[in-house]
């Protein structure tokens, strides 16, 4: 195999905006096949693609290497373990799956039949989270004791979309808290204990659109925070270690850049606007700290030298499996007011 025949279920926000521009960059992954209701929209964005009506046609095509999946969180298992077992290589958008239990019943297929399972966690490859990572990992905070992600929006109406429907995978917590659990625990790994108090504040709401999750280690604390009827601006990260301090504003630019139609390679993708500079506090000064650029098509190029080359997988099945455990235990907590055990 010389380069990666992709099919695409799904020609939505999520396809059409993450995915499919973002792999046109890449060389040696191709979008050959997409199943989607649109196929205009699909042939004005991709003249060379085969487009189906049904995602079974794409799962089951015998000239397809790998399929990604960005329907709704509840089409991601009968997806996903359809592709698994007609021997395709598998990407599914954030969340994995709305339980535990499907994710842990793909990831057996995929073992045995020694097929990629990944997850586009691609937040991992965000300016600010990259910046945040690169001054930890350089010892300019020391231990890190106090970890706080704050990701607020101020969208006070409730849309008529699957996200804001009462269904499994869908609410604020699965959405956002999926990005934030998934960078917690790539910089922190799992963590002892998990409380939880997920809300619905919004007039007229049917699934949460408010959390705050406490992760509980050793000596530290986890603190993911999102609302969706915040009017004012307010840091994205604040982190406190023994040597010093972080405090960021403003998210990454690449979502609102491929959202313009704008994908890798552009003038200033991945760039951090100078006002946005994280801060670093030390005993002794406060510095800006230029931000480490952002460069989501890592995740495909990972993703193709996995299937081409061997090399460990961009994000691994098990570790988005982690995330759903994270995500489960603490409606758990939330619903029985009471911190858990992650273990």
């Amino acid at each position: 195999m010389s380069y990666v025949r992709a099919g695409l279920i799904g020609f939505g926000f999520s396809g059409a905006t993450f995915h499919a521009p973002v792999i046109d960059t890449v060389k040696n992954i191709e979008i050959t096949h997409v199943a989607s209701s649109n196929p205009e929209k699909v042939r004005n964005h991709l003249p060379n693609a085969e487009v189906f009506n049904n995602a079974e046609d794409v799962c089951r095509h015998s000239e397809i290497d790998a399929v990604i999946i960005t329907t709704p969180n509840t089409t991601h298992y009968p997806f996903a373990k359809e592709a698994l077992e007609h021997q395709k290589h598998v990407v599914l958008e954030k969340p994995f799956v709305p339980r535990l239990q499907e994710a842990e019943e793909l990831i057996s297929i995929a073992e045995k039949k020694g097929l990629l399972l990944s997850v586009y966690h691609n937040r991992r490859w965000d300016n600010d989270f990259l910046t945040l990572k690169d001054c930890m990992e350089k010892g300019e905070l020391g231990s890190v004791h106090t970890y706080e992600a704050v990701w607020n929006r101020y969208r006070p109406e409730v849309r008529d979309r699957w996200r804001e429907q009462n269904l499994p995978g869908s609410g604020n917590w699965h959405d956002l808290g999926s990005h934030l659990v998934d960078q917690a625990l790539v910089l922190f790994g799992e963590p002892d204990t998990i409380f939880g108090d997920i809300q619905v504040q919004r007039k007229g709401g049917k699934i949460a659109d408010y959390f705050h999750v406490i992760l509980g280690y050793p000596n530290r604390r986890v603190i993911l925070r999102s609302g969706s009827m915040a009017i004012g601006d307010s840091p994205r990260y604040i982190v406190h270690g023994t040597k010093g301090s972080f405090v960021k504003y403003g998210l990454d630019s690449q979502e609102s850049m491929l959202k313009n139609g704008g994908k890798p390679g552009d003038q200033g993708w991945g760039e951090d606007s100078k006002d946005n500079q994280a801060i670093l506090t030390n005993e002794s000064e406060n510095k800006n700290i230029p931000s480490v650029k952002g460069a989501y098509e890592q995740y495909y190029i990972k993703f193709r030298d996995a299937v081409l080359e061997g090399y460990s997988s961009p994000v691994t099945a098990h570790e988005a499996a982690r995330v759903i455990k994270v995500l489960e235990l603490a409606e758990k907590s939330s619903q029985n007011q009471t911190v858990v055990s992650f273990h």
